[in-house]
C-alpha cells in the first residue's frame, strides 16, 4: 500500500539585508523579517536577486553537521564498525574513508576518519494543525539549533568534546587525484582506490583506525601525512577509470572498470594478495562509469557506461554480457543495486534524469519509473540500506534528493497543507513528484552521497566545499524508524 508524507526542504528564500551565503548552522541575526512570502527555492527554476540569500530550515532535520579536510574530495565510503548494527540514538560516532583532489600529485592523500559525538535530536512528526498550535515554540527551538549545529573545524579548538562533533583524520599519501575509494564491507580496514594514475591500489588501513580509537581530539603531530606501502597495486588498466565494487558475499572480490571500456576482476587469494585477470570483461563501447556486484548472487554484478547500456554480467562466461539494454539516451554515469529488493537497479544518467529498472523483466524503456527532476547530471545515486523503496540521489545542480517510491499523491493531503502555507505566507512548489521526499541544498557540486549501514537515515555527502552529515527528520514517520 502506497504511504504518503509530507515533503521537507533544506533551503528556502527570503529577502536579506546583505548579499552573502549562510554556513551550515551559523545563526543568521543581521536578517530581517521577510519582505515578501518565504518559499522553497529550486535550483535552475528560481533565480536570486540583490540582496537575497538562502537561509536552511533548522527544524528539517534531526541532525546536520559539516567538515572539510583542506582538499575537496571526489569520493569517500562509510567503514562499518563494531559499535551495533543497528543504531538510532544519539550522539553517534562513525568511520569513513576519502580521497582528496589536491593541486599537485605529491599533495593527495586517503584519508581515514573518525567522527565522534555526533549530535542531534529526533523530531516529532507534525501535521500542519500541530505545528500552527506550537509555532512560537518551534522559533525558539530554530534559534537554539542554529547556535548547536555549528559546522565542525578541521582544527581541535574548533570541537568541545561536550556539545560539539570530534573529528580525527589519518593521512596516507596516494600518488595523484583519488577517482573514487571503497571500503570491503567484510573487513572494512581493506581499502581499494582508484587514481587518475591509471593504478588501482588496495590497503590496508587497520593501524590508523586502532590509533583513533580512544577519541581522544587529534594533535598537530596528527595531521601530517605518512606514507605507507599499499598491499597491492594493479597497473594493467590502459587508463583512468571510476568504477570500482567490492562483492557483499565473497570477501575480497573486487571489480574495477576503465575509460578504455575494461573490467578486471580481483579474486583474493589466501596469503592476502590478489589474482587479478589479464583478460577484462568487454562490451562496452565506451567508459564504464559504475560497478555493482548482486547482493544475492556471488557470481553476477552490473555495469553502466558513457555508451547509455546497462549490462548484467556473469562471472563464469566473460565471452560477453549476459543482458545488456540501452537504458539511457546519454551517459549513465552511477549505478544502484537494491541491497533489499534485489530485483531493482536504479540508474543516474548525465542528462539529470534517473530511472528505476525491475530485473524480472528489464528491456530497454521497461523502466519501472523514470524522474526527471534534477537540472543537472546525476552524480551519485544510492538505495537506502533500511528501506527497500527509499533512495538518495546527488546531482551536479548542487543538491541532495531522497526519494520514496512508495509514495503517491494525495489529494486531502495536499489540500490541509497548502491551506496551512497560505495561512502562513509561505510558499511551496506545486509541480513536485510525489515522490520527492526531502531536498538538501548548501553544499557547491555534490559528488557522492553514502547512506550509514549502521545508523537509521544517516547520510554523508561530499561536494566540492566540504563533507555534510545529515539526518532528515521526515524520515521518522517510515515503517521501521
Amino acid at each position: 500500500m502506497a504511504r504518503t508524507k509530507k515533503k521537507a526542504h533544506g533551503g528556502k528564500k527570503s529577502k536579506a539585508t546583505r548579499n552573502d551565503v549562510m554556513q551550515v548552522g551559523e545563526a543568521s541575526n543581521a536578517i530581517q523579517q521577510p519582505q515578501q512570502p518565504t518559499k522553497v527555492w529550486q535550483p535552475g527554476v528560481d533565480g536570486m536577486e540583490d540582496g537575497e540569500e538562502l537561509q536552511f530550515d533548522p527544524t528539517a532535520y534531526d541532525c546536520l553537521h559539516a567538515f572539510h579536510l583542506g582538499w575537496p574530495c571526489l569520493s569517500f565510503d562509510v567503514m562499518r564498525d563494531s559499535q551495533g548494527v543497528l543504531r538510532t540514538d544519539f550522539p553517534h560516532s562513525l568511520f569513513c574513508v576519502s580521497g582528496t583532489q589536491a593541486d599537485q600529485p605529491a599533495n593527495n592523500a586517503v584519508a581515514v576518519v573518525r567522527l565522534a559525538n555526533i549530535t542531534g535530536q529526533r523530531r516529532k512528526p507534525k501535521t500542519p494543525s500541530a505545528m500552527e498550535e506550537d509555532e512560537s515554540e518551534s522559533e525558539s527551538e530554530s534559534e537554539s539549533d542554529e547556535e548547536e549545529d555549528e559546522s565542525m573545524g578541521t582544527e581541535p579548538n574548533h570541537v568541545s568534546q561536550s556539545k560539539h562533533p570530534v573529528l580525527q583524520v589519518r593521512f596516507v599519501a596516494h600518488q595523484g587525484c583519488v577517482n573514487r575509494v571503497r571500503a570491503m564491507m567484510q573487513q572494512p580496514h581493506i581499502v581499494a582506490t582508484w587514481g587518475d594514475s591509471g593504478y588501482v591500489q588496495v590497503w590496508d588501513m587497520a593501524a590508523h583506525i586502532r590509533s583513533m580509537s580512544g577519541g581522544i581530539p587529534d594533535g598537530p603531530g596528527l595531521r601530517t601525512t605518512v606514507r605507507q606501502a599499499p598491499l597491492q597495486i594493479f597497473t594493467g588498466h590502459k587508463d583512468e577509470g571510476f568504477a570500482l565494487d567490492w562483492s557483499p558475499i565473497t570477501a575480497g572480490r573486487l571489480l574495477s572498470g576503465d575509460c578504455r571500456n575494461a573490467i578486471h576482476l580481483w579474486e583474493p587469494t589466501t596469503g592476502g594478495k590478489w589474482i587479478v585477470d589479464k583478460k577484462p570483461f568487454q562490451g562496452h563501447s565506451a567508459s564504464v562509469e559504475d560497478l555493482q556486484w548482486s547482493p544475492t548472487e556471488a557470481d553476477v554484478f552490473a555495469s553502466c557506461s558513457v555508451d547509455g547500456t546497462l549490462r548484467i554480467w556473469d562471472t563464469r562466461h566473460r565471452e560477453q554480457s549476459a543482458i545488456s539494454i540501452k537504458a539511457h539516451d546519454a551517459d549513465i554515469n552511477v549505478i544502484s543495486w537494491n541491497r533489499l529488493a534485489s530485483c531493482m537497479i536504479a540508474s543516474g544518467c548525465d542528462d539529470g534524469t534517473f530511472r528505476i529498472w525491475d530485473l524480472r523483466s528489464l528491456k530497454e524503456d521497461a523502466f519501472v519509473a523514470h524522474f526527471k527532476y534534477h537540472k543537472g547530471a546525476i552524480t551519485s545515486i544510492e538505495w537506502s540500506p533500511h528501506e527497500a523503496s527509499t533512495l538518495s540521489v546527488t546531482s551536479a545542480d548542487h543538491q541532495l534528493t531522497i526519494w520514496d517510491l512508495s509514495l503517491e499523491r494525495d489529494a486531502e493531503e495536499e489540500a490541509e497543507y497548502q491551506a496551512f502555507l497560505k495561512q502562513q505566507q509561505a510558499e511551496a512548489p506545486a509541480d513536485l513528484p510525489p515522490q520527492l521526499l526531502f531536498v538538501h541544498q548548501g553544499q557547491k557540486d555534490l559528488k557522492e552521497v553514502h547512506w550509514h549501514p549502521q545508523i537509521k537515515d544517516l547520510l554523508i555527502s561530499t561536494a566540492a566545499d566540504g563533507f555534510n552529515i545529515l539526518r532528515p527528520s521526515n524520515l521518522e514517520n517510515l515503517p521501521g524508524a
